[in-house]
């Protein structure tokens, strides 16, 4: 009898998991030749997006509301930053160091 616990165990364990909501895949945005690409993007809440910066020069992805929702740290090259998205809304960005660099995540 004591070798059937194990098996109710992670039988149980699957059974939980198998439960559990599935999460949205992440999105990826792009850091390439000074734009976010793409520039906008429409999500469902609990979608995680994830940026990468692929150009030479560091850049940083930060919110144009207060109080910020976004704010990377500054990104070299091959660098990434993510952020979880539960709330709907739409989170207007930019990169502070290049403030032309302008994006727009929708949450729906």
């Amino acid at each position: 009898m004591r070798h059937s616990y194990p098996v109710i165990a992670s039988t149980c364990l699957f059974l939980v998991v198998m439960a559990l909501p599935a999460h949205a895949d992440d999105v990826a945005v792009d850091i390439k030749h000074f734009t976010f690409y793409p520039a906008s993007i429409t999500v469902p809440a609990g979608t995680r997006v994830v940026w990468t910066n692929h150009d030479d020069t560091p850049h940083t992805v930060v919110d144009a509301a207060e109080p910020k929702v976004i704010r990377s740290p500054p990104l070299d090259t091959g660098d990434s930053y993510a952020r979880l998205f539960a709330a709907p809304g739409i989170y207007d960005y930019f990169c502070s160091l290049h403030p032309h660099m302008q994006g727009t995540i929708v949450v729906e």
